[in-house]
């Protein structure tokens, strides 16, 4: 499985409607896209934790998207929807890191050594 992986933050100046066309952008990308498993987003959270205070503050959201592998992955990205979402991007984010992962069980971890 291949995880893509979105940390990112809003603009601090977004519009009610702003906040809106991105919301809808991102469901139109995760229901549209064939390729899409699976789909979770959180707010950060912030409990008292001592890594919490090294930590830069680069993003209040994460969005995490599944794909069965690669080709998965590469089509999500290459999708007319996702062509909207990524226009919304550089217009409403002051900052985002999207990462992607191969993952699994322990066995992935067990690649490390």
């Amino acid at each position: 499985m291949v995880t893509h992986v979105v940390l990112l933050k809003a603009r601090p100046d977004l519009t009610t409607s702003d906040r809106r066309s991105f919301v809808e952008a991102f469901e139109r990308a995760v229901c549209e896209i064939p390729s899409v498993r699976t789909f979770r987003v959180g707010r950060r959270v912030s409990h008292g934790a001592g890594y919490e205070l090294g930590m830069p503050d680069t993003a209040d959201f994460i969005a995490t998207i599944d794909f069965d592998d690669l080709a998965g992955l590469r089509a999500y990205l290459l999708h007319p929807a996702h062509e909207e979402l990524r226009t919304l991007f550089g217009r409403l984010l002051s900052s985002a890191l999207v990462y992607d992962f191969e993952t699994g069980g322990l066995e992935v971890l067990a690649g490390l050594t």
